[in-house]
């Protein structure tokens, strides 16, 4: 007979196995940015600028996991130097996202986006994207600012939250 769980531990199992169905249902569908009609963590989304309203757009985008693939060199190095493996790119995974999400819906724009789960193979992010042409949106003082002529593709020039720590780390790094 198993023992039953109070409080916290059913309520981490419960999430533990709508994660797993949720896992299933992103695996089904076989184009990589998918549009949705609600964000599946509502909270996050709203802290990130999410509003229920026309002129927003939020897609699941699916991504490979793993570092950067290069082509093996056929002569002329030993092994160690043919940099082959534990290639590090530039940009995240995220940023990935954000890019291919922005190329997908060329005349919206990438407020922000957050991990939603991974598989063994994938990474799955929730992009959120805005109409900077829509009258809600220019109406909205919140997000206004995106219609403003600057902010013209930020997913590109990593200016959302994911290409700004990768833009970041570089600089570091680089000592400047």
């Amino acid at each position: 007979m198993q023992a039953e769980y109070s409080g916290k531990k059913s309520a981490e199992a419960d999430f533990g196995i709508l994660q797993k169905a949720r896992l299933i249902e992103y695996r089904k569908p076989t184009q990589a940015i998918v549009r949705l009609e609600k964000p599946s963590n509502i909270v996050r989304a709203r802290e990130l600028g999410y509003k229920a309203k026309q002129g927003i757009i939020v897609v699941r985008v699916r991504i490979r996991k793993g570092s950067g693939t290069k082509t093996r060199p056929n002569r002329g190095r030993r092994p160690k130097r043919m940099g082959v493996e534990k290639l590090t790119r530039k940009q995240s995974i995220q940023g990935m996202a954000e890019g291919r999400a922005s190329s997908k819906y060329p005349n919206l724009e990438v407020l922000n986006s957050y991990w939603v789960g991974e598989d063994g193979r994938h990474k799955y992010y929730e992009v959120i994207l805005v109409d900077p042409s829509h009258p809600s949106i220019c109406a909205d003082k919140d997000l206004n600012w995106i219609s403003w002529g600057n902010h013209r593709g930020r997913a590109e020039r990593g200016l959302t939250s994911a290409g700004l720590k990768s833009r970041s780390s570089v600089r570091q790094k680089a000592g400047r």
